[in-house]
Order: C-alpha cells, then structure tokens, then sequence
C-alpha cells in the first residue's frame, strides 16, 4: 500500500507544475502564519470566488485568506502532498472525486466538523464524510456542435463507437488524462462503461485521428468549432465534437444572449459527475478557521452563486442553474458513469497505462 501510495504521489507530482517560483498568490487580509484566524488556502487557477467576496468575507468573521493558484484540479492534490512536511497550506480546494481515491491514500486530510446536511444527494453521491466538503458538482461529457449534426446531415451519435466512424474523422477533441482534470474524468468514465472494450475504443479513435491537447482550454477555445474560441484570436475550428462539462452549453447560452450551436450529449455511462471539494489538510492547526471558511463556502448564499462564480452546479439540496438566457435549458444532466473514488484510486493507474499505449 505504501508502495502504491508513493507511485501515485509520484506520478501527480510529475504532471504538475514547478512549485518553486510558479505559485500565484493572492493575499487578502495577510497576516502572520501563525496567526489562528489567518488561512492559507491552495486551489487552481480558475476557482472564481472573487478577491471582494473574500474581503467581504473577512470583514463577517475576522479570519484573512491568503489564496494560492496552482494550475488545476491535480496540481491541487500535488501541492498539497508536496507541501505536506513544510505545512505551507490549511485548506485544499479543488481535489475533485477522479483524485479523491489517492488523497485519502496519501492521508492528507483531516476531519472537518461541517454541517453536511444541506449538502445536495448528488454532491454527496461519491463521498459523504467529514475528511472532503463537497461545494460545486458538474459532469463531464462529450459536446457537440449541431451546426454540424444537423446543417450537413450528420447522424446525431447514439454510442462512443459512432465517434470512430469517418464522420468524426478528425473531428473529435479530447485531453490528455495524465495532465487534464476533464480528460482524466472522461476516461475513466471510458475505461468504466467500456470495461475490456475501452482499448479498442482508444485505439479506434487514434486511427481516426483524434485530437489530443494537454488541457481544456485548448481542446475548447482553439479547436471547438461550437464554443466562444471562435471569436477569439488563433481558433482553428477543426472539431466538431470535444470532452467538457455537460453544462458547457449552457454557459455558451448564458453569455451569447440565449444562443448557441453547442449540446451536449447523454450517452449512457459516457459521463462523469464530477465533484469538488473543501479539505483540511492534516498538518493544519487552524480547524476553527477552516470550519468557518467552508460552511460559509457552503452556505446558500454564497454556494447558489456557483453557477456564475465557478460555472458549476451548486452542491447545496435544491441548487440549480439559473433560467437566465437559456443556461439551464441548454444543460444536460446526463447519465454519469456509476465509478467510487475507491475503484478509481485501483484502477487509474493501468487505465493511464491502457490509455497510453492506445495514443502510442
């Protein structure tokens, strides 16, 4: 166990960022370290609360945030196993349930003494403890531009085999799993539904000339002829198809005044529910704090906010998107490969390995 500990540890360690001089920090509030009232919070670069709600934070409770950017959901997990000895943070935010497994590995956490019973039956779906706050949801999916589907009389994909077919040739974007939150979920979500069959979907899609990028960001902006990268400068359009979050669609409506070309699909068990999560970190001495900032994180006022903070689903009970400009009506909550953070942690590795040898 120590053994397989130690890989994983190592192999987050290698797909994430340099630490030393890499780290962006935002300082709210700063005061000494060992203050009990001052939190040293890491998450990734996109976490959307804003430095005024975080003011305004401080300003109710007293407690100053300083808040650390370092990449995405899996720099998140190796920053705070790196800094682990050194105690450089309290709180983790953004260790989704595709990490989950090898965080509770490693030991990192400890308990945190939050109210969960508001928490959402989805949000609480893949854990429900006190070592990992659930405080956004959202799935991950393969999109779809319907100027494509429909404007030259392309069938509507009904399996993950339809997107090997020479319709898709060329025209599918995924990301890569060993540096990409997204991707990594949308292959395990493969690797489960799929079972043995998962390699020969793989390779079947390599012989179709998948395109493969190292992040979303990529995949969405500069290849997804269906997303808002095609107002923006260096877009190549050259996918019709791409891995995001079924709600992207949604977000498209919501900013393009209740238009978009963009869906979402629900192919069964071709999805992932992803979730993520508040946790204190073991060397930590600042449990009070930390209680303080997640219930606030969690609480309706500031959790109903995740659709337009973090462009994601609240994990609050009876959280949802707003109806504005067609955001709810353009998302899809599909039907989620039924994966535990447990299966995840055993299997990740030889699906990694499986997923490898099939792009080779």
């Amino acid at each position: 166990m120590r053994r397989k500990m130690l890989t994983t540890m190592l192999c987050l360690l290698m797909m994430s960022t340099a630490l030393a001089g890499c780290l962006d920090r935002t300082g709210i509030g700063l005061g000494a370290a060992e203050d009990q009232n001052h939190l040293r919070i890491v998450s990734y670069d996109a976490f959307g609360i804003s430095d005024e709600m975080l003011s305004t934070f401080t300003n109710e409770t007293g407690v100053t945030v300083e808040l650390t950017r370092v990449g995405d959901a899996g720099s998140v997990l190796a920053s705070s196993i790196q800094a682990g000895d050194a105690n450089l943070y309290d709180l983790a935010l953004g260790i989704d349930n595709s990490y989950l497994g090898a965080a509770m590995a490693a030991e990192i956490f400890q308990p945190l003494d939050v109210d969960r019973s508001g928490l959402s039956e989805r949000a609480l779906a893949p854990y429900d403890g006190d070592l990992a706050i659930p405080f956004d949801v959202g799935s991950v999916c393969l999109n779809y531009d319907t100027a494509y589907v429909d404007g030259e009389n392309v069938t509507m994909p009904t399996s993950l085999w339809d997107f090997t077919e020479e319709d898709w040739q060329g025209k599918v974007a995924v990301q890569n799993p060993r540096t990409s939150s997204p991707g990594r979920s949308f292959a395990i979500a493969v690797a489960h539904t799929l079972g043995d069959e998962a390699d020969d979907w793989w390779s079947a899609m390599k012989a179709n000339d998948v395109i493969v990028t190292d992040g979303w960001t990529t995949a969405y902006e500069v290849h997804y002829s269906g997303g808002y990268g095609q107002w923006y400068d260096g877009f190549i359009g050259d996918a019709h198809a791409v891995v995001s979050y079924c709600h992207s669609p949604g977000v498209e409506a919501y900013f393009g005044g209740n238009w978009t070309t963009s869906a979402a699909s629900d192919l069964p068990g071709a999805s992932f529910g992803q979730v993520e999560y508040a946790a204190l970190l073991a060397g930590s001495t600042k449990s009070a704090a930390a209680t303080t900032f997640v219930n606030w994180l969690i609480s309706e006022e500031v959790n109903s906010q995740m659709p337009t903070l973090n462009y994601m689903y609240p994990a609050i009970e009876g959280g949802d998107l707003p109806e504005t400009d067609g955001y709810r009506w353009h998302a899809v909550v599909p039907t989620d490969a039924d994966v535990t953070p447990a299966e995840i942690d055993a299997n990740i590795a030889d699906w990694l390995d499986a997923w490898d040898a099939a792009m080779a």
